[in-house]
């Protein structure tokens, strides 16, 4: 089944925008490769929006950019896929992309079939200037067409949230949503975005997704939706752990080629993506720590293999302690239980019988692995 866990990948649109070509196709193709994001589950390679020129040929068809991809779509398909990867494709559900360029409104099938010649295994599909009655049913029209097809292709609803998208994304063939409006490399960004649909995580299962947009870990402020400096190490380590608890696809939209050592640890830290990508994708609890803090998140979820997970998010400018009782998921003091506690970041082990306290610096966040043990065989460390 397509998006059994959370798709993973790369997208073109957060550091260039409509600054495409076949060579920096390949050179990232390459580097997700060499830097072993491919190992670490980013197998989804996905050009967005400016791959085409401004109109379709004499036959209605979609044309690539001669300048930019002088050999044609699927000479770059052909290069993503001989690395391992898949590749990924972007349109727009009205006449004209968010760009400008040829839509797919009443071109669904005939721009599928151009797809599936291509070679895509991935279509980011966009909500600009459709009509307003058309929004769920151009989505629907796409879906069909896409079902037609010889190639199994991941069906990404770029909805935005509108028409309460959560609600109907899965009966309409999706495989992930866009819940949300664009990300941008300032940490209010993250806040916003990921506030937004707490309320909308329930609907993620596994074969559908909540798309919260795409990550900006290691912009630095650089890139089509950089702004001034963009995040600190520790706003990004909230962006990525939060992005993992949140269960959201994971599609990186810094410059691959030129990461840098942290935030490639960062985005292939195990532990995190283990949590991201548990095939029996339950989402997150949200529990109320003792001190009644109100900057940022404390979850609780169930993952496979009898294993749990904790998430303790400062979303605030001041340090908190985080204090948080079992008892606020049911696990009573008495039980003989507890939970011996992994950190997703040290490794560092530590076992807990009714209660965790978390001290975290502005913007910081600590995610555990979790484990039920009998506290009266392994105490706390």
């Amino acid at each position: 089944m397509l998006a059994n866990t959370p798709p993973m990948g790369w997208n073109s649109w957060n550091t260039f925008g409509a600054n495409i070509n076949e060579d920096l196709i390949k050179e990232v193709a390459d580097a997700m490769v060499e830097k072993g994001l491919l190992a670490a589950g980013y197998e989804y390679l996905v050009i967005d929006d400016c791959w085409s020129e401004k109109e379709r040929d004499e036959n209605g068809n979609l044309v690539a950019d001669h300048n930019k991809f002088p050999h044609g779509m699927k000479a770059v398909a052909d290069y993503v896929h001989s690395k391992g990867l898949k590749f990924g494709m972007y349109s727009c559900c009205g006449p004209r992309t968010c760009a400008d360029y040829p839509g797919s409104m009443n071109h669904e099938f005939q721009d599928a079939a151009y797809f599936d010649e291509v070679g895509v295994d991935f279509l980011k599909y966009d909500n600009c200037y459709h009509p307003n009655w058309s929004g769920r049913v151009s989505y629907n029209t796409m879906s069909m067409a896409l079902r037609s097809c010889k190639r199994e292709i991941l069906f990404s609803m770029c909805n935005w949230g509108k028409e309460n998208v959560w609600e109907w994304a899965r009966q309409t063939g999706g495989h992930m949503y866009r819940s949300t409006g664009d990300i941008f490399d300032k940490f209010e960004s993250v806040k916003r975005l990921s506030g937004s649909q707490i309320a909308n995580l329930g609907y993620s299962a596994p074969g559908c997704y909540n798309d919260i947009d795409m990550l900006i870990c290691g912009m630095g402020g650089r890139g089509n939706v950089g702004i001034d400096n963009g995040c600190t190490p520790d706003q990004y380590k909230y962006h990525f752990a939060l992005w993992c608890m949140f269960m959201s696809p994971l599609m990186i939209g810094c410059d691959v080629r030129s990461i840098d050592d942290d935030t490639l640890a960062l985005l292939k830290n195990p532990n995190l993506i283990r949590i991201n990508q548990d095939e029996e994708g339950r989402g997150p609890q949200f529990l109320h720590e003792i001190s009644g803090w109100q900057d940022g998140y404390v979850t609780f979820r169930y993952l496979s293999d009898r294993e749990f997970t904790f998430g303790f998010f400062n979303s605030g400018d001041k340090a908190h302690d985080f204090l948080l009782s079992f008892e606020e998921m049911g696990l009573q003091r008495g039980s003989g239980y507890g939970f011996e506690l992994t950190d997703c970041f040290t490794g560092k082990k530590t076992v807990c019988d009714d209660y965790v306290r978390v001290p975290l610096d502005a913007y910081g966040c600590t995610v555990f692995l979790a484990k039920l043990v009998k506290v009266n065989e392994l105490r706390k460390l």
